[in-house]
């Protein structure tokens, strides 16, 4: 199976043709502009003491986590990790709840028992992540092997970063999603650093998406600074899944524009691969296609960024609110009850 390599999209038509009105078209900006805001907001948070542990962030990955969501059906299930913020925002979780979470707050989605960096709301089809990253992708595939017994037309999706595609629970993940040929869609978000280690050292192959053939199923490279590309690739695969063809593996090209975490300067990051992928931001690219191709109008921009700042300014504010748990609470909701199980076989 040859991978293919996605070309980017063009006219306001192509986009109404995969399935975006120009109320979407305003919304993706919309979330990519609050994605953004919310890790910006995070990282200042973080150095004002406010956030405990660490704060990772996605910037240069919007696109890629907004394209693939927007794509994602209701019943859709996703398993985001830590630079998939986009993913979070538009699925819907509160951006104040991201905050509490991040906080240490009872009104994050987590109630503040968990690693601030494992989000996740079940009621919207998002699965909390782990801190070994490709360990969600057997979970991604498990969920897409329910689906399959119970006949449900549903897709899971996963991600992962180039980095965590080396290990071998993505590996048995992919495979057994190949061999089953179950509704999984598989997302590498290449940001070109495991860490410190460049992609030159991390694998042999051209695409990283050209491993998919070794599982039986397609791959495809989609230039990850383009979001309409982003989700009509998603899209397809999505769909494709969901009926009954399989897994698709995306290659999301990106770079990692700050360091690991907030507490990592990027220093082994060649200066000029900064200003090149600079050049190409995915928020910025985003804009001058809306402006050029669907008549954003000036008016229309400020009211949009106008209400992502108020949104945000408020948002800390309700986050800040939120009380931290009560320690007379730490056992709560650990373990399940007997009598809250409601499998047959606990009964």
């Amino acid at each position: 199976m040859a991978v293919r390599e996605a070309e980017p999209v063009g006219s306001l038509q192509e986009v109404k043709d995969a399935g975006l009105d120009r109320e979407d078209l305003l919304g993706i900006y919309r979330n990519m502009l609050i994605t953004r805001g919310v890790e910006e907001r995070g990282h200042i948070l973080y150095k004002q003491g406010k956030i405990p542990g660490s704060f990772y962030t996605g910037r240069g990955n919007e696109a890629s986590a907004v394209g693939v969501a927007t794509a994602m059906g209701a019943d859709d299930v996703g398993c985001p990790l830590q630079r998939d913020m986009g993913v979070h925002i538009t699925r819907g979780v509160e951006p104040w709840r991201i905050f509490a979470q991040y906080m240490g707050r009872v009104d994050g989605p987590t109630h503040g028992r968990d690693g601030n960096v494992h989000l996740g709301d079940a009621n919207l089809g998002l699965h909390a992540m782990v801190s070994h990253l490709p360990a969600m992708l057997p979970v991604a595939v498990g969920m897409g092997l329910a689906f399959r017994i119970r006949e449900e037309r549903r897709v899971a999706v996963a991600w992962c970063g180039e980095g965590a595609s080396a290990r071998g629970d993505a590996h048995e993940g992919m495979n057994l999603a190949g061999v089953r040929r179950l509704p999984v869609v598989f997302v590498i978000d290449n940001n070109q650093w495991a860490y410190s280690t460049p992609t030159y050292l991390e694998y042999a192959v051209e695409h990283l998406a050209d491993r998919a053939a070794a599982y039986g199923f397609d791959g495809v490279v989609v230039d990850g600074t383009d979001v309409l590309a982003v989700y009509r690739e998603a899209r397809r695969a999505i769909e494709k899944a969901r009926e009954g063809g399989g897994p698709t593996l995306i290659e999301s090209l990106t770079l990692r524009m700050e360091g690991h975490a907030v507490h990592d300067d990027a220093f082994y990051v060649p200066r000029e691969m900064f200003e090149e992928w600079a050049r190409r931001d995915p928020i910025e690219r985003y804009r001058t296609w809306l402006r050029d191709n669907a008549s954003m109008s000036d008016d229309e921009e400020d009211e949009i960024t106008a209400g992502v700042k108020r949104l945000l300014h408020e948002s800390i504010e309700r986050a800040e609110a939120s009380p931290l748990p009560d320690p007379a609470t730490l056992l709560d909701g650990v373990f399940a009850e007997q009598d809250e199980l409601e499998t047959p076989h606990h009964k």
